[in-house]
């Protein structure tokens, strides 16, 4: 799969303009004032004033720009240069000196020569990556010793299902790419957008396995029965801002989270 990067780079192109109108993004809120962050990640970021964030995989910066508003100094990387374009031009709206890198993130260490407290990563994001050993090694490369890696994303038993969520269609382990053209965008289904993407499930135990292969050590890690976004088909809002998969209920995870510790000797 030698080009799922310009495949992936051209979907989230495509995605930008529709994204950055969606009631999803929320943008004029968020330009008011408005946080992108989840309580699931702000409980496992702490007090980040001063802190230096490198925000993976950031989109259109919302939530890189979230985390300057803090008071950390952030730099986000994406592989879509209209979304990097985007952020820049949110952060300059905004008022904060959040910097963007438009590249993959197996590339990033071409174009980044720093040190971070911490390395951010959320919902979405490493669907889009085949190798994740190497993409642990990234955030180690990355972390200042001690740093800390922080994460929130769905959870691998979500991407088992058919998008109707009526039968099992893939794999939870990652055994090979899964190639699909998609209509519309999960923050606006009735879209005229259709593109091809190429993602791979990735198991928890892949998760975690290459995290400590390379110097990291887990200090927590929560799975939740819910979404704080409604980007699934079929769902419900039982609480405000969370969200189910109205017949499964309660019975699934649907998203995980965990911070992770660079140890002082890597």
């Amino acid at each position: 799969m030698e080009n799922y990067l310009d495949i992936n780079k051209n979907s989230w192109n495509a995605k930008v303009d529709t994204h950055l109108k969606s009631d999803f993004y929320f943008v004029d809120e968020f330009v008011k004032g408005r946080t992108s962050l989840n309580s699931i990640e702000l409980g496992l970021l702490g007090e980040i004033k001063g802190k230096s964030i490198l925000h993976l995989q950031c989109h259109f910066g919302q939530d890189s720009i979230s985390l300057s508003r803090m008071g950390a100094e952030v730099t986000g990387i994406d592989l879509s240069d209209k979304s990097i374009d985007a952020a820049r031009e949110l952060a300059i709206k905004v008022g904060t000196d959040t910097q963007f890198i438009c590249t993959d993130v197996y590339s990033l260490p071409e174009f980044l020569d720093k040190k971070f407290d911490y390395v951010f990563t959320s919902y979405g994001t490493i669907g889009w990556l085949p190798d994740l050993n190497k993409w642990a090694g990234i955030i180690n490369h990355f972390l200042k010793p001690e740093g800390k890696f922080v994460m929130a994303e769905f959870h691998p038993v979500i991407w088992m299902f058919d998008d109707d969520f009526e039968q099992i269609k893939y794999s939870y382990f990652n055994e090979k790419p899964i190639v699909e053209t998609y209509e519309g965008t999960y923050a606006d289904q009735s879209s005229a957008i259709v593109q091809e993407y190429v993602m791979w499930n990735h198991a928890l135990s892949e998760v975690v396995q290459s995290l400590l292969e390379n110097g990291l050590s887990i200090n927590k890690f929560s799975e939740f029965n819910w979404s704080p976004y409604p980007c699934f088909r079929h769902v419900e809002e039982f609480e405000k801002g969370k969200w189910r998969i109205a017949a499964f209920g309660n019975k699934i995870p649907m998203v995980y989270s965990l911070q992770a510790q660079k140890s002082h000797h890597n």
